[in-house]
């Protein structure tokens, strides 16, 4: 199968922040979701993907070419929304339409007009009388309209309200129906990738803590509520992470631990994923 996205040992590294030996590889026609922490590298690592910072060591392949070597051709594939749109606030949107017909090769000006229209934002109202939701909208037409083949999203749905949310995740889901089609989105929302997503990948503190298909994550832990005397008796090999509350224990586990055990287990979300595994590593 071929990837839309391949990143081997990936490095950046700050005075007090360091992107270590990132590995991710998104598939051709699959949404994989990056999350983690604020401060975690998402944007570090999008901006990395997209040569806007220089990597220190470690490659990056975008359809199987060098990011850095073929960026031009690589740029008119891919579209891009990041959580600020990154438009003059004088402009708009047929200012927007004018300036990247003139940018990419497969501008589409009556399918960016057409999502203008679906997404009912005013072709002269200027960007500085947008809201938040329209600003996103804007962005996510523009992405739209060259025949990308690749999203890459940085915090494209955060502030947005749940209906707008939803409208734009049916965007998404109707981008991916083309299996030429991919989408790499990062978001603290982790419900909304939850929704959508066909693998995530988590990083934590400049570090990959797991990458792989949501089915698989979802099957391979469980959440076990128990009293504090049944959690002492518990095989510590099964625990990744646990709180301790009035009515007793809440752990993350791995289902294959669980099995013939006389424990209730309920289905682990992402989102539980994530945080317990922040906290557990947080107390090492």
């Amino acid at each position: 199968m071929e990837n839309a996205i391949e990143i081997k040992n990936l490095s950046k590294k700050y005075k007090e922040f360091e992107l270590e030996n990132i590995d991710i590889t998104l598939p051709k026609g699959c949404i994989m979701g990056f999350i983690g922490e604020n401060g975690a590298g998402k944007t570090t690592t999008i901006k990395l993907i997209l040569n806007i910072i220089k990597r220190d060591s470690g490659e990056i392949k975008i359809f199987g070419l060098d990011n850095i070597r073929d960026e031009k051709e690589i740029k008119q594939d891919i579209g891009v929304v990041f959580d600020e749109l990154h438009f003059h606030e004088t402009m708009n949107a047929l200012d927007v339409n004018a300036v990247l017909k003139n940018i990419y090769n497969k501008w589409d000006v009556q399918k960016f007009k057409g999502y203008l229209d679906k997404f009912s934002i005013p072709e002269r109202m200027p960007i500085k009388d947008y809201s938040r939701g329209m600003k996103m909208k804007l962005s996510i037409s523009a992405a739209l309209s060259h025949d990308a083949k690749l999203l890459i999203l940085d915090e494209a749905t955060s502030g947005l309200d749940p209906v707008v949310r939803d409208e734009i995740l049916d965007i998404f889901f109707d981008f991916i129906q083309d299996e030429d089609h991919s989408i790499f989105i990062s978001s603290h929302i982790v419900s909304d990738l939850e929704k959508i997503c066909d693998y995530i990948t988590f990083i934590h503190k400049g570090r990959i803590v797991l990458s792989q298909s949501k089915d698989e994550l979802l099957e391979k832990y469980a959440i076990l509520k128990c009293t504090a005397e049944q959690f002492e008796n518990l095989d510590k090999e099964a625990v990744v992470g646990s709180r301790t509350n009035q009515f007793g224990v809440e752990a993350l586990v791995y289902s294959e631990f669980m099995n013939g055990r006389e424990y209730t287990t309920d289905r682990a979300t992402i989102e539980d994923i994530m945080l317990f595994y922040v906290k557990e590593g947080d107390r090492k």
